[in-house]
Order: structure tokens, then C-alpha cells, then sequence
């Protein structure tokens, strides 16, 4: 199980999966998936209602997935820009409200580890996106013009000149670039075998090693027995297709990292992020970094290709050709890092929308409720979703504003379709991306195919 990850091989623990379910059962609310998204809303539902009987049933073992495995970056992002939720919501205040809930998410995820004795290395240094072509400062700008556009002041985003970058950190090449303070640095296994132990502890049932095979009114139906429930939860994010009846409601795509071998000072004082600022630039293939608490640089990025049918299997979280570009890319931006060793590299599935518009939701007649579609930015998002949840299982009457509001809550995502277009359409959306900062350091202009394809990817 070490090997899953870097994150999972420095737990200050062996993982031990616990017992999986025993026997048919009967709770109030069923959780499916020990993911970040079951386990804060299994929390702030246990917090809200003490006596209710809740259920947490996991395929593995809690923070398996993306939730262990992730960049660890607790951000306020979300897939879709802030001119897209404001179209599909039908009005800027309504994207505006979002954001300031992701906002302050950041804050929570903090103040709950602190309080329940979680020690997922948390440090909120802020996000740097460096521009490192003139074609990305122009990015750079449009993301500020927009932010401003919606109310936003510098102390959530602000621009960089290419000297204040730099202090940021000091990669190659940099013109300038901008800067949020909404953002934390976690120990993502950390944080998941945290938030596991601490419903356990408040009384919630996980069952480990116990994979769902279908969800249906109410049941829940595992490999171990039947979980009947008022209300089921799924919350399974990439793994979502291996359920049956939702094989096409979000792609399973892969995200791959790697991690050196703690840096020294001297190193360090070379790059910067010495306020363990996460990092990324402005290239269409996503790219993204952070210093963890040992000194390492663990750094990731996008370029796996989707698998056919929806396919998710152990030998697709490493990918040599892709972990071979990404130890070269680490290498081009902080040239220091040429030659230090990679101690770990692995990847795993995020899940991905088709409209790349994460969701919050309840269907009551269906019995059912829901969470995710985060594209790789669940870990602060997903805290948000756990609270909203909780609050829509309790049909809890909020003020206009507040989190049932928000205009991530309800909305519907059309399904992909059907094999093989969703392999041909998935791989060629990738292959775009990665030809277009090719032909943007070729034509040093914008990609038209990228502004092409920007509508499918959350702009």
C-alpha cells in the first residue's frame, strides 16, 4: 500500500484496513466512498445530527484514491471559470457567492485539522502562476481583467511583475504571472486518514475493503451484504463508472506526479517557495508543484491518456513516458533540479464532467444525493461540498446566499458518450492541449486551437 504514493509511504503509520461490512444493515444516511467528499460530509453530518446513523463504505481503504494521492494543493478553485458559472447560473453575483465560499473553504479545511488534531502539514502560502512566455502573460492579465470584472481586489488575485515572481519562485524564463493567497499546502493522506479516524471516532461506521456495485433507491448493494438507507451519498468521484447505471457520468482521467529527495537549504534558497507557496505556469497541459514539510519537491501534471471504457487499473498510475517529460519539465523550470534524485512517481484518476462543471446534489425521490466533478481541484472544493451535502440531507432552511444557494447545488451534468467517442473525444482534447503550447512557442501567439477547444474544458 506504501507504494501508492509518496504521501501514502510517508504516513507516520502502517495502513491497516479495517473490517469490511459484516452484514446487511440499515443506517439513516449510506456513504459510498472514504474520499475526502464522504468523509467531511460524514463529519459535518455527525457534528449537525449526533444521533443519526451513518455508514461509510469504501472499495479499499480511506484516502485510497485522489483524496491520498493528490497534489496536495487545498485550493479555491473550481473547473469552470468564473464567466462560465456566472452563464450557467444566469447572474455574476451568484459566481461571485461561489467563489467567496471556496474562498473561505481554504480557512475551514485549516481550522477543522487544527481543532480535531489532524496533522496534515498545512501551511497557506498562497498559489503562484508563473508566465513564462508573452503569450502566457497575456493569460496572466486576462485572468486578473476577469477577477476584477467580478469584484475581486489584489488580496485574492493579484499580478505579478516578472522581479515579484521570481521571489516567488525563481524558475526560468519567468515575465511575470499572478498571485492568490487562497491556497494551502496539505499531506493529502494525511489529511484523509485524519478526517477517517475522527468520524470513527465521533461514531460513524467506516467499512473498509467493501466495493458497491450498484446504488438503487435507497440500497446499496456491496460484494459483503445490502446497506438499506433514507438517504445514499455517492461520493466516488473517478471511481464513479465502476458503479452500475453511471458508467458514463464522469471519465476517470489520470493525473501523474513525482517526488525528489528532500532538497537541501542552499537548494532551496535557489528556487524559492520558502512560504510553501504551490506553484504552476500558464501552459495549457496542466502543470502543478509544492515543498512538502520534509523538503521534497513533489511535482505533477496532466498527459496520461484516458482508457478506453472508462478503464481504471493499478499499472495506468505510472506512465514512463509521461513521468519522463514531467522529471524534464521540473528540470527546464528550476534547472538546480537536473540531476537530484526522484524518489517517487505515481498517479491516479480525477473525475472529470462532461461539461467540466462540479456539482453538489439531492434527489430525494431517487433517495439519492451526490458530490463531485472537481477536475482535480477537490481538496478545498470537496470540504465545501461535505457542508452543503450535510446541510441538504438535513433539509436545513438556509438564507438566500448561503450554501444550498450556491449555483453548483443541483446542477446536471450531461453524461459523455458512449465508447468509442468518449476515447476519441477525451485523447483528442489532450493531444490538443499539448500541441498547443508547442505551437504557441513556435508562433509566440495564442493557440487558436486551444481558444478552439477552451468551451470544453470550463471557459
Amino acid at each position: 500500500m506504501s507504494t501508492l504514493s509518496f504521501w501514502h509511504d510517508s504516513l507516520p503509520e502502517p495502513i491497516t484496513p479495517r473490517p469490511p461490512l459484516p452484514a446487511d444493515t440499515a443506517v439513516d444516511v449510506a456513504i459510498v466512498g472514504a474520499g475526502y467528499t464522504g468523509l467531511w460530509t460524514a463529519y459535518y453530518l455527525k457534528m449537525a445530527e449526533p444521533s443519526a446513523r451513518i455508514a461509510v463504505l469504501e472499495a479499499n481503504f480511506a484516502g485510497f484514491g485522489a483524496s491520498g494521492r493528490n497534489g496536495g494543493w487545498c485550493s479555491a478553485l473550481f473547473p469552470s471559470s468564473l464567466t462560465k458559472v456566472a452563464k450557467v447560473a444566469g447572474s455574476k453575483s451568484a459566481a461571485v457567492a461561489l467563489q467567496r465560499a471556496l474562498n473561505d473553504t481554504v480557512d475551514e479545511v485549516g481550522r477543522v485539522a487544527q481543532a480535531e488534531g489532524i496533522d496534515c502539514h498545512y501551511a497557506k502560502g498562497g498559489t503562484a502562476v508563473l508566465a513564462r512566455s508573452a503569450v502566457q502573460l497575456q493569460r496572466a492579465r486576462a485572468d486578473v481583467e476577469e477577477s476584477r470584472a467580478f469584484g475581486f481586489g489584489e488580496e485574492d488575485l493579484r499580478l505579478l511583475t516578472a522581479l515579484e515572481a521570481q521571489r516567488h519562485a525563481n524558475a526560468t524564463g519567468v515575465l511575470g504571472g499572478t498571485y492568490t493567497p487562497h491556497c494551502a499546502v496539505i499531506h493529502p493522506a494525511r489529511l484523509a486518514r485524519g478526517l477517517a479516524r475522527v468520524v470513527e471516532r465521533l461514531g460513524v461506521a467506516v467499512y473498509e475493503q467493501t466495493p458497491v456495485t450498484a446504488i438503487r433507491d435507497g440500497v446499496v448493494t456491496t460484494r459483503h451484504g445490502t446497506v438499506r438507507a433514507d438517504m445514499v451519498v455517492r461520493a466516488t468521484e473517478g471511481y464513479t463508472p465502476s458503479i452500475r447505471g453511471f458508467k458514463r457520468a464522469l471519465a476517470p482521467v489520470y493525473s501523474l506526479m513525482l517526488a525528489t529527495e528532500p532538497l537541501s537549504d542552499e537548494v532551496w534558497q535557489q528556487i524559492g517557495l520558502a512560504r510553501r507557496q504551490t506553484i504552476a505556469d500558464y501552459r495549457h497541459l496542466i502543470i502543478y508543484g509544492q515543498r512538502t514539510a520534509d523538503g521534497r519537491f513533489a511535482f505533477g501534471g496532466r498527459g496520461a491518456p484516458y482508457h478506453y471504457g472508462s478503464s481504471i487499473r493499478p499499472e495506468y498510475d505510472r506512465e514512463p513516458r509521461v513521468h519522463a517529460e514531467l522529471r524534464r519539465v521540473l528540470g527546464e523550470l528550476f534547472p538546480v533540479l537536473r540531476n537530484v534524485p526522484v524518489t517517487h512517481t505515481w498517479g491516479g484518476v480525477l473525475g472529470v464532467p462532461r461539461d467540466w462543471f462540479a456539482s453538489v446534489g439531492l434527489d430525494r425521490a431517487a433517495k439519492l444525493a451526490w458530490a463531485g466533478g472537481y477536475v482535480g481541484d477537490g481538496v478545498g472544493a470537496s470540504n465545501l461540498a461535505g457542508r452543503t451535502l450535510a446541510r441538504l440531507l438535513r433539509d436545513t432552511p438556509d438564507d438566500p446566499g448561503a450554501l444550498t444557494a450556491l449555483p453548483w447545488v443541483g446542477h446536471r451534468s450531461r453524461r459523455w458518450e458512449v465508447e468509442p467517442l468518449r476515447w476519441l473525444g477525451a485523447n483528442a482534447g489532450l493531444r490538443v492541449m499539448g500541441s498547443a503550447d508547442a505551437e504557441e512557442l513556435r508562433t509566440r501567439r495564442p493557440s487558436r486551437r486551444a481558444a478552439l477547444f477552451a468551451p470544453f474544458i470550463g471557459h
